[in-house]
């Protein structure tokens, strides 16, 4: 017997996407800084996963920085009526693997204003403040966030990076549809967070789905027997117990490799049973 699980997830209530999407960190050069490929190649990789059935294509201004929300826009414009295009604002990067927070009110509505320029939209579906900047006050930062939803230019927030106290201290504020953290099969350090994600209906977006590459390597006798037992890699099973162990986790894998697109978007396929999912519910332990 299988798991049963829910292929979309309605973000916000009101905008339904497949579970398993996109993200666009693969696109860029190491420390998010730069191209990692020609451009035909990220143009063609996007407009792929697309054809493949993705409905959610998840980057940053700051990834490139402002490459990836350009890539999305040349390889996707106009975008497809289920699409959902989801970017982030309030951090500046000046290097690779240097960046730091920027929430004021003005930085964060100049940030939203040109990543609606970049993307060639006139609304964007959701827009996540990539992180809380310690020197501003966090309702001012989320009423600036309110203020740009209630003009008509972002649909719905998110929040990256986050604890569940900041997540309920949001909540008082705004309403607010995803929040992204790490989380996977070996790292389970915002369990709390998901938790409340689940009582409050909204999306979790792991990042490091697969631990930033650890995951494929890992040689776990439990991960390795699940992935032979299904003729599947460790990557793939990794991310079809994402998908199972919580109906709120949508995960958003990056790559700039056709090959690994592919299998990272087969894994929605892999139909794991409940005994290897309690088998690999383990693994963290």
């Amino acid at each position: 017997m299988s798991v049963d699980v829910d292929e979309t997830f309605a973000l916000g209530g009101d905008l339904p996407v497949r579970r398993l999407g996109l993200g666009t960190g693969g696109l860029v050069g190491a420390g998010y800084w730069g191209p990692r490929a020609e451009r035909p190649a990220s143009v063609a990789l996007l407009r792929t996963a697309v054809a493949r059935g993705v409905t959610l294509i998840d980057t940053a201004d700051n990834y490139g920085p402002h490459l990836a929300e350009e890539l999305v826009a040349e390889a996707l414009h106009p975008y497809g009526e289920d699409l959902v295009v989801s970017t982030k604002g309030g951090v500046v990067r000046t290097g690779p693997d240097e960046w730091h927070a920027a929430g004021r009110p003005e930085e964060l509505r100049a940030m939203c204003e040109a990543s609606l320029r970049r993307l060639r939209l006139d609304r964007i579906d959701l827009y996540q403040l990539h992180r809380f900047d310690p020197a501003v006050p966090p309702a001012e930062q989320l009423g600036t966030l309110a203020e740009l939803r209630a003009e008509g230019k972002i649909r719905h927030i998110g929040l990256n990076t986050v604890t569940a106290d900041q997540l309920r201290e949001a909540l008082s504020v705004v309403p607010v549809a995803s929040v992204q953290n790490p989380y996977n099969l070996l790292d389970r350090s915002s369990a709390e967070l998901l938790a409340l994600c689940e009582e409050r209906g909204i999306a979790f977006l792991p990042y490091y789905p697969l631990g930033s590459g650890a995951l494929t390597r890992e040689s776990a006798a439990a991960l390795t027997a699940v992935a032979a037992e299904h003729g599947a890699s460790t990557g793939q099973i990794a991310l079809a117990w994402l998908l199972r162990h919580s109906p709120v986790l949508c995960p958003t894998p990056g790559t700039g490799s056709p090959d690994h697109l592919a299998e990272n978007l087969d894994a929605a396929t892999v139909q794991l049973t409940p005994q290897e999912v309690s088998l690999l519910n383990g693994l963290a332990e």
